[in-house]
């Protein structure tokens, strides 16, 4: 259950236009004004938001790759000029074929002379799938299935372009591209016993990745994961439709119960030799990352103790598998994991981030992991590292340093001074995506009532090179809608405590009228949905439904409670061991504070939220059921013994070790308090929470003879969408909001 901050992958890797919300930044008074409606936010184009549709830098930085009408074309990055076709859709046409592969996706080998084309894309869960690839030889224009054994996940090049490596029913093979010969690197997976070359849901989904295999920057080795997940209790997830349902059995490591066995191994392409890395004795442990450094020959490893709060970097000789600790990072509560842990060329030296002296900051180390200096400081968290000008010396990273509310790329040397904005001046969110060589970045920019502004950017001064795409279009369209403005606010609770909050108005607000409150609530460790992007920090639809709301009279508020993001460690861990209660005790006082104002009639305060925001909304409306007239809690989870190891334990510990943390918290215990209106949404087919919590909730509430509705959608997974069924969901949650609030 990782909450996703602004996502610059969501906007450049798809084909398409992302849908994007947009608003004006004071209300609009002209007569006229159009309603939203849902069928502007869920079935129309409305508001789709133009952007650089599959953005792909190339080698030189100059330039850029998109598909195009199933053409792969090359554009000059400084006019975004199309240059030349590097891939006509002719030439993917196999023969005998009645037209060419519909091609979902591309990578290029390191010269770009050949590229890896991917079809029939099948989704597995949230960030794995499986494919069908083709190998395509611009000089030859020769188009090659890389496999006629099935399809195949994370096919990657090896550097020097000779080879791909690729995975298939839990074994990792790699093909040669000169004979097109396919060698299994493991022959021992297994379903729901043992994979290579992959990750167990646990790791996709609460270490967020999915390919388990690296190539050396020799292109002699591969390293990869081994996943014994046999011990591993296994979840079954019904899925309707046919005569009788079928049956989907996957592993699935419940709070307390045995994760997989996970170890390292590298394979010599020329040998076929596979050496096994030390990852030391405890089989009860995480390897959360495994990367190769720039030193020859030496595997970077992560290794993460099961309670998460002591986390090691290990240097692996791959000929031997001998490991060494080279640094140790350790927290009272727990050790976040990030990408930002850099190899600089030279193999001498790596960049990493740690939040030892409160906040997320930039260390440079030596390959023993001496610390030669701090880079950053301050009251303010590195959010992503960027990217690393050798010649220069220079990191780049986006940061909070503006706000906690606002994200901003900024670049320090190696000596830690120097330190320099390049994002323009001004509010907002930057979501950078920078050149291999940095020489240019391609920034997408947004803030509180402006639709996002895509420029192109020299990586040295941030000087403004071209806007891509101004979305002129959206802002016409715009102000044809009759919108509310959003507002910040900070308000201090009974404790003293400084709280963030964002309010969005009817755009006829009136000061002397009385207006119903809906409170929109996330809540879960990190999160954040009061922040200065287009949204409000708030998602593209729920924004716009949110304006819909208001358009109806309703003013609709977030408050971003203790244990929350950008405010550093102390802030977030707040809530470590004890999950629920300090949150809920901020949305009530969130509440509370509302009630004073004197436009908010606090008799009608309602809240709503999803996953983590259901599990809050839950509480909220048993443990202060005397606060909210009505909730929506969608795909909560409401007992946390119920969810996976990595992500329940990190923040809670086991269920043996911290109980009362488990269960002083879950709805489940308080469901005889319910007295609003009460709506539970979940989808059958959710792999993540599981349908188990809400039927637990609704055991619970009739054991206590209490009244709620419930809304459950066959077979949809936790995002619950797919055709018309966000259009539905959103009906029937407008209509509840409507005759309850």
């Amino acid at each position: 259950m990782r909450f996703r901050f602004f996502a610059l992958a969501a906007l450049l890797a798809a084909n398409g236009p992302a849908l994007l919300p947009g608003f004006t930044s004071s209300p609009i008074h002209a007569q006229q004004k159009l309603p939203l409606t849902l069928e502007d936010i869920w079935a129309k184009p409305t508001f789709r938001s133009a952007s650089v549709p599959g953005f792909n830098w190339m080698n030189d930085g100059r330039y850029y790759s998109a598909l195009e009408g199933g053409s792969l074309v090359q554009h000059e990055v400084t006019t975004g000029k199309a240059l030349q076709t590097l891939v006509a859709a002719t030439d993917l046409q196999l023969p005998g074929a009645a037209k060419p592969l519909e091609v979902d996706g591309y990578s290029f080998n390191a010269n770009e002379q050949k590229i890896l084309f991917t079809t029939e894309t099948e989704p597995i869960y949230r960030h794995s799938a499986r494919s069908t690839y083709y190998v395509f030889d611009r000089g030859t224009k020769k188009l090659t299935p890389l496999s006629a054994g099935g399809k195949q996940g994370y096919a990657t090049f090896s550097p020097d372009g000779q080879r791909v490596a690729f995975t298939r029913d839990n074994n990792v093979f790699v093909t040669d591209l000169a004979t097109m010969k396919e060698t299994a690197v493991t022959t021992n997976g297994v379903k729901n016993n043992l994979i290579n070359g992959s990750a167990d849901w646990v790791y996709e989904e609460e270490f967020t990745f999915a390919q388990g295999f690296f190539w050396s920057p020799d292109s002699r080795q591969i390293a990869f994961y081994t996943f014994d997940e046999s011990q591993v209790p296994e979840y079954d997830m019904q899925e309707w439709g046919s005569l009788y349902p079928k049956e989907n059995r996957f592993k699935y490591p419940k709070a307390g119960e045995k994760n997989s066995v996970v170890s390292v191994s590298s394979y010599d392409v020329a040998s076929a030799r596979t050496v096994k890395m030390d990852v030391g004795p405890e089989p009860n442990q995480y390897i959360p990352r495994v990367q190769w450094t720039t030193a020859p020959n030496t595997l970077s490893i992560l290794r993460l103790n099961r309670l998460q709060n002591k986390l090691e970097i290990l240097h692996a000789d791959a000929s031997t598998g001998n490991t060494k600790v080279v640094l140790t990072d350790t927290s009272p509560a727990y050790v976040d994991i990030t990408d930002d842990l850099r190899y600089l060329p030279g193999g001498k030296q790596f960049l990493f981030t740690s939040e030892k002296d409160g906040y997320q900051h930039l260390y440079l180390h030596d390959m023993n992991g001496k610390q030669l200096r701090q880079l950053t400081k301050g009251n303010w968290e590195i959010t992503t590292i960027n990217g690393f000008d050798p010649k220069a010396g220079f990191v780049y990273f986006t940061s909070t340093e503006g706000s906690p509310l606002q994200r901003h790329l900024y670049r320090v040397n190696l000596k830690g001074s120097g330190k320099q904005r390049l994002s323009e001046a001004g509010n907002g969110t930057d979501a950078v995506n920078m050149s291999p060589d940095t020489k240019y970045f391609l920034n997408i920019h947004s803030s509180t009532g402006v639709p996002q502004v895509v420029s192109l950017r020299e990586g040295a001064s941030g000087k403004l090179v071209k806007t891509l795409e101004d979305n002129a279009k959206l802002r016409q369209t715009l102000t044809q809608y009759d919108l509310g403005k959003l507002e910040f606010f900070t308000f201090k609770t009974s404790e003293g405590t400084e709280l963030n909050g964002s309010m969005l108005k009817p755009s006829n607000f009136d000061p002397a009228k009385k207006y119903p409150v809906l409170m929109y609530v996330y809540g879960g460790p990190g999160s954040q949905t009061v922040a200065d992007n287009t949204g409000g920090g708030i998602s593209t639809t729920n924004y716009l439904w949110h304006q819909l709301l208001a358009q109806k009279g309703y003013i609709v508020v977030s408050v971003d409670n203790r244990g929350t993001g950008a405010r550093g460690s102390n802030f977030r861990k707040l809530t470590y061991a004890n999950l629920g209660k300090l949150e809920t005790i901020d949305q009530a006082e969130g509440a509370k504070y509302l009630g004073t104002l004197p436009f908010v009639d606090k008799s009608r305060i309602g809240i709503w939220g999803w996953s983590y925001g259901g599990y809050m909304t839950s509480l909220a409306m048993t443990k202060n059921a005397d606060l909210f007239k009505m909730g929506i809690a969608v795909a909560p989870v409401t007992n946390w013994r119920y969810y996976d190891t990595v992500y329940t334990e990190r923040y809670l510990k086991t269920p043996q070790e911290n109980p009362a943390g488990y269960d002083e918290n879950s709805p489940v215990q308080f469901a005889q308090n319910m007295k609003g209106k009460f709506l539970l949404v979940h989808g059958t087919g959710d792999d993540n929470v599981h349908f188990q919590n809400s039927i637990a909730f609704v055991d619970a509430m009739i054991k206590a003879n209490k009244d709620y509705q419930t809304l459950y959608y066959p077979n949809r997974n936790h995002g619950i969408r797919g055709g018309n069924t966000s259009l539905h969901l959103y009906r029937q949650m407008t209509n509840f909001v409507l005759q309850n609030l």
